[in-house]
């Protein structure tokens, strides 16, 4: 049998044992704690990551749909080219007999001898067909009286033109972005300007896609933007846009919605021009097609107030 240890010699030995286990449990304690900590912070990490992976993942999805649509317009776009052509070849075709005839009983009008809606139209589109520019442009300013017969037949005699879309460039040019008129004493043009962009729309519109492709060559559009910056760099010398003459705003915001060359960036000019001429009939439509619509909600009520109100 063993020996009984000295109850003397447990008093001295328990002590220590005590205090060891505490510094072991205090040390397990705190290891405890700095695990927990740990695990919640990698916690935390996981979370974070999976929520930015699903954001990304919808982004990728979004994109995907959007490149997906947008190759699908393409594609749509280049399958459609040779129908629409084929149809303004055929439109051409049809047309060019009765339009050869319609020239002869306009030139037995003469330019101001219009009898009716259908001499106008004939004369017109005499000028259309010979893309005699000049011409088209001194006759439609002279019909001021018959401006809602000129509005219905400029389609259909634009639509007889070679390219529409330069015809008008030419035939606005004496007046547009700079009047080149030796004598400028006489009525404002610009009714005619806006009258002739306005009209060009619908013919430049693809017969098959509509109006996700407008019908004009990358020159004439690089034409128009010309235009567009030459009209913005003469307003200094105008005196800035508080001396700028409405028909002249009016022809200008046309010009930048016909051939759809609105530019972001200068939206506050635009903004500014819409409320200087917010009177005009057109421009609560020329406003929203210019994308002020959202950017200017204080002048809703006016706009349509005018715009029912007052006529060009």
């Amino acid at each position: 049998m063993g020996s009984i240890p000295d109850p003397g010699e447990l008093s001295e030995l328990n002590p220590l044992s005590f205090d060891e286990f505490q510094r072991q449990t205090s040390l397990m304690t705190s290891c405890t704690l700095l695990w927990k900590e740990l695990s919640d912070h990698f916690t935390s990490l996981e979370q974070n990551l999976q929520k930015k992976s699903a954001a990304l993942r919808h982004k990728i999805q979004t994109l995907d749909t959007q490149t997906k649509a947008s190759l699908d317009v393409l594609k749509k776009r280049e399958v459609t080219i040779d129908g629409s052509v084929e149809i303004a070849m055929e439109k051409l075709e049809d047309r060019t007999e009765a339009t050869l005839n319609s020239i002869s009983r306009g030139q037995e009008l003469g330019d101001g001898e219009v009898d009716d809606g259908d001499g106008l139209l004939m004369i017109l589109m005499s000028y259309c067909l010979k893309m005699e520019a000049r011409g088209f442009w001194k006759f439609v300013v002279t019909k001021k009286k018959e401006i809602e017969e000129l509005r219905n037949a400029l389609p259909a005699a634009l639509s007889e033109c070679v390219d529409p879309a330069k015809f008008v460039m030419e035939a606005i040019s004496e007046v547009f972005p700079v009047d080149k008129r030796s004598d400028k004493s006489g009525n404002d043009l610009g009714w005619a300007c806006v009258l002739v962009l306005e009209s060009l729309i619908p013919v430049m519109v693809d017969p098959v896609i509509g109006k996700m492709r407008m019908l004009v060559t990358p020159s004439v559009k690089e034409k128009a933007k010309e235009i567009a910056e030459r009209w913005k760099a003469s307003l200094e010398e105008r005196g800035g846009i508080e001396n700028v003459k409405t028909p002249d705003v009016h022809t200008f915001l046309q010009l930048l919605v016909t051939f759809g060359i609105v530019k972001k960036e200068d939206v506050d000019l635009y903004r500014k021009l819409v409320v200087g001429s917010a009177w005009r009939k057109q421009m609560p439509k020329l406003a929203v097609s210019l994308g002020l619509g959202d950017k200017m909600p204080g002048m809703s009520a006016i706009f349509c107030l005018l715009g029912f109100c007052l006529e060009i």
